[in-house]
Parts: C-alpha cells; structure tokens; sequence
C-alpha cells in the first residue's frame, strides 16, 4: 500500500537581525554554517551606524568583560580569521554574502531605543523609530541607506529595530525610495497603503511568524523565522540544526520569498495584525513574570517562549 506523502503547503524563510562588524562572530559563523549545511539563504539586518552596546560583542568592558556565550580567547583560528578588521573588510564580507545569494535588510540606524512606542506593529514598548519625528526618521533612514550603498551593499528593504515603527517610519519609507519591509503578521506578503503628502503609495510587507511552530504549519502560506545570533546558546545551535534539518522541505531561500506576489491588506487587515501584536506583547509579558515569580527574580527579562523579541 502505497503511503500518500504529506503536501507542503507553506513555506519559511529565515532572517537574521543584529548584524554588526562587532556582533559574536562565533555564534553568527555557527548559524551561518548550519544555513550553509542546509542550502538555505536568509535575510540579514545589517545596522549601518551601530551604537547600541547590547549589539557590541567584541568589546572589553571595564570589568574586563566581553558580552560573549564563548569567551573570545576560547575561538577558533576559524572564526578569528573571519573577524572584519576594518570598515573595508567588513563591506567585502556583506558583498560576499549578497554574491552568495543573501538578502540585505537596513536594520534602522544605529539601533538605539530612544522611545517607549510600540507605534502600528507594538511587539514591543520601545523603538528607535516609532514616536520620533517624520524628518528624524526620514534622515535616519536615507543616511543608512546610503552606507549600505557605499558599502556595495544597497538595499530597498527595511528592518525596524525591535519590529516597532509608525506612520512616520512607514511614510520616511516611501519618500527615501524603500519598497519593502520585514515584519507584520500574515499568511503571505502583503500591500499596505501609506498616504503621504497626498500621494497613496504602497509598501509590501513580509510576515514573520508569531511563534516557532507556526514555521512548519500545515496551513498554506508564507512566513519568516527571525533568529538573534548574538544570544544564542549552544542548545539553540543545537536545536535549530536539528529543526531545519527535520523540517527541510519547509524552508525556502529568502530571495525566493521576496518574488511572491502580495496580496492587497486594508483597514481591518491592518487592525487585527495591530491587536495580535498587542495581544502577543501582553501574554509574553504574563508569561516572563510568572517565570520571575517562579525563579523569584524581579528582573527577568521580556521573552517568548521560543525566541527573543528584539
């Protein structure tokens, strides 16, 4: 009796936020080999002017502490010979990646948190974007633009820090040329219409998903797995390895991802992504300070079960 194999019907992408010259290479170089082992292409978010200490893994703090799982001493000549040693080397390696097929996202500016807006997606209460200013943002986002372009490494898609942005982010967008953006929730990417200066432009949007088991769903559809390289665990590694490679047929490169056609969102669409993000920040919240409670620390911090939120 011939056993009927189960249809794939849905289809994951996976991006990579926090990339920086100064990120944990030997974390980002573990994802980058379990990727490569796989065949598979992601996303990553490269912050053109990072100022964000938690992004700064390679530098030696006044205790004599560096921010890394591994401490640096213990790499490999591997991964030290992959360390950038300038801002030269360092756009030689993002072009190799893009030659290689990865897709390049500008993850906002310099990725520090200076509001307490959770804006139009609040996954989260704070951002560099959501709350500030149109021309802030729309300086911001046509500066970082324009190091990656100088770096050889141009972009049109868009990374929101902490997946917090507003009106103004959405609007400084299309003014600055970008088509794109990484986030939202949805079964496949979708048109937003952003109304600007009296102009109705569009942005296409490309989901990610709200939690780890909706990236192997036997629904149909398109999503995005978002990983943190810089904090991830050995046991991450581990489990990430064995969770692409038992569920291969669902991943698909994210160059791929981005030729779906988008399908149109309007005013309730855009309501309900907004209250599952409110919903989604509330019940990880609950779920943070009942393990607080439980481990009697008052200082946990804000975690989905299955992933971190930027």
């Amino acid at each position: 009796m011939r056993i009927r194999q189960k249809e794939i019907r849905l289809k994951t992408a996976i991006r990579l936020d926090d990339i920086t010259m100064n990120m944990d290479w030997e974390r980002f170089l573990t994802v980058k080999a379990i990727l490569d082992e796989a065949g598979l292409k992601p996303l990553i978010g490269v912050v053109p002017f990072p100022a964000d200490d938690n992004l700064d893994r390679m530098s030696v703090g006044t205790d004599g502490s560096v921010r890394t799982y591994i401490p640096r001493e213990k790499w490999s000549e591997t991964v030290v010979s992959a360390i950038p040693e300038d801002e030269e080397t360092w756009a030689n390696c993002l072009r190799t990646y893009k030659e290689a097929g990865w897709v390049i996202a500008l993850h906002g500016y310099d990725h520090v948190y200076t509001t307490d807006k959770g804006g139009l997606f609040p996954l989260n209460r704070f951002s560099e974007f959501a709350g500030v200013p149109y021309f802030d943002q729309l300086n911001k986002i046509k500066a970082g633009l324009k190091k990656l372009a100088d770096m050889g490494v141009g972009t049109d898609i868009f990374m929101a820090p902490g997946h917090t942005y507003d009106r103004n982010t959405l609007k400084a967008l299309c003014a600055a040329g970008v088509k794109n953006v990484t986030d939202g929730f949805g079964a496949r990417p979708y048109r937003r219409i952003v109304k600007n200066a009296g102009r109705a432009e569009a942005l296409t949007f490309y989901p990610i998903s709200r939690r780890k088991k909706e990236c192997i769903s036997d629904k149909y559809g398109f999503t995005t797995h978002v990983l943190h390289c810089n904090t991830m665990t050995d046991e991450d590694m581990e489990e990430l390895k064995k969770f692409i490679a038992d569920n291969r047929a669902y991943f698909i490169d994210y160059c791929d991802y981005i030729t779906e056609p988008p399908a149109d969102r309007g005013f309730f669409g855009n309501l309900t992504e907004f209250m599952t993000a409110v919903a989604k920040y509330r019940l990880v919240k609950i779920r943070a300070g009942l393990r607080d409670i439980l481990r009697g620390d008052d200082n946990g911090s804000l975690l989905d079960d299955e992933e971190e939120d930027d």
